[in-house]
């Protein structure tokens, strides 16, 4: 393999690397901290059902843990990753993409109705604490 390839893939890695380590560090230096707003009806019904079945991973009200990235998070912004893409998360799990947690498995505990609140209260936590909706580039 040419010294310049090998050079190439070594970049590519540490950059990869990189952005690892600083979504890691992200959430370690302060995504952690959230704000709990009132919530609706549907919301507070989310908020329980998130924390029994999410929680354990992606932290008390999405906060985040060493096992799970926050959802309250810009990245999770309803433009970056919308409803139908949380929805398929719980039904379908998701790959590793934007932090290094490893994938996240399937939810199959978790029924429609329950999904469709633990939505809702993701929504309104982000709302609450200034994650609203901006176009993915």
């Amino acid at each position: 393999m040419p010294v310049r390839l090998l050079k190439f893939r070594a970049s590519l890695l540490l950059l990869a690397m990189l952005s690892a380590n600083v979504a890691l560090a992200d959430h370690r230096e302060g995504h952690v901290d959230v704000t709990v707003a009132a919530l609706s009806k549907m919301g507070e019904t989310g908020q329980r059902a998130f924390n029994q079945t999410c929680a354990e991973c992606h932290g008390e009200n999405g906060a985040g843990t060493m096992k799970g990235p926050p959802l309250v998070h810009q990245i999770y912004n309803p433009g970056h990753h919308n409803d139908k893409s949380i929805y398929n998360a719980m039904r379908n799990g998701v790959r590793q993409h934007h932090w290094p947690y490893g994938d996240m498995p399937k939810q199959a505990s978790v029924g429609f109705m329950e999904s469709t609140a633990i939505v809702k209260f993701i929504r309104e936590m982000q709302e609450a604490n200034g994650i609203v909706y901006q176009q993915h580039r």
